[in-house]
């Protein structure tokens, strides 16, 4: 498996695997139950995982959670729109994670670094054009449809091939666009599209993935996977309580070869990127 932490245009090189904290400007996330939707509390709390080390910080208006209601571009952009601009304006670099070519205009313009596309660039065509535009990072995540209905879709013969055959596809379709190939993270979409057990085999071969050649961005926070892992009476964990199970992943795909993980509580899995790094370095002397 690749040992390297490698360089994406845009973005300060580091030797050890990225943390991109969340900060949901949203009243349905699963993960926060609607605690950050207004922009002085989203504001507040992204500066708290900044402060804890998050390297990213990740602002959304739009709930990707499994039955999530879809939200106008309007509307996700007054939610993200002065969050975006404060943490920018702080100091943080800011990630933002839309599907639409309108909002991630707008939030560029208030000073985000990066775009954070669930769909890979497939629900708005314009939306990848915005970011060769840009010259931003592209984090490309493997995407077979939206929140109300993606989990009718978690059919696979291969999971593991499918999916890296699907981000292949897409990343030759965007390098096709205009992007530049170094401009792109890949996801594979831990939770969208996927049951526990598809989840877990794309942990287990992240290898695979990483032969494609881009760093690979991993989602695994507080996910309904890990709370069955944990689940206690037959109940599944409490979201809230997912996070030092969040951590140890974290530490697996940073030793791994990660790039990023994407994490709601910042502090542990932090501190989990940079002990993963220490080992590696050990192992590699």
């Amino acid at each position: 498996m690749s040992a390297t932490y490698p360089i994406v245009r845009g973005l300060p090189t580091l030797d050890r695997c990225r943390v991109m904290g969340v900060v949901n400007v949203t009243p349905d996330s699963f993960s926060d139950g609607g605690a950050f939707a207004d922009a002085d509390s989203a504001v507040k709390h992204g500066l708290q995982l900044w402060a804890e080390g998050a390297d990213l910080i990740d602002v959304g208006g739009e709930s990707t959670r499994p039955g999530a209601t879809r939200v106008a571009p309007a509307e996700e952009q007054a939610r993200v729109e002065p969050v975006v601009a404060a943490l920018a304006a702080a100091g943080a670099m800011v990630s933002i994670d839309t599907m639409h070519a309108s909002t991630a205009r707008v939030a560029l313009r208030a000073g985000a670094s990066v775009v954070n596309d669930v769909s890979g660039g497939l629900v708005d065509p314009d939306l990848p054009r915005v970011v060769a535009d840009a010259g931003v990072p592209y984090v490309v995540m493997h995407w077979r449809g939206h929140s109300d209905h993606m989990q009718e879709r978690a059919s696979y013969t291969d999971v593991v091939a499918e999916v890296r055959a699907a981000l292949s596809a897409r990343l030759d379709a965007l390098v096709a666009a205009g992007l530049a190939a170094e401009q792109i993270v890949l996801d594979p979409g831990i939770g969208f599209a996927k049951d526990a057990e598809h989840n877990w085999a794309l942990l287990a071969h992240l290898d695979a993935l990483l032969d494609l050649g881009r760093p690979l961005l991993v989602g695994v926070s507080r996910k309904s996977f890990l709370g069955a892992l944990l689940a206690d009476d037959a109940e599944p964990r409490a979201v809230v309580d997912r996070d030092d199970a969040t951590a140890a992943l974290s530490a697996l795909v940073a030793a791994g070869g990660a790039w990023c993980v994407r994490v709601h509580e910042v502090r542990a899995s932090a501190d989990a990127v940079r002990v993963a790094a220490r080992l590696r370095t050990e192992r590699s002397s």
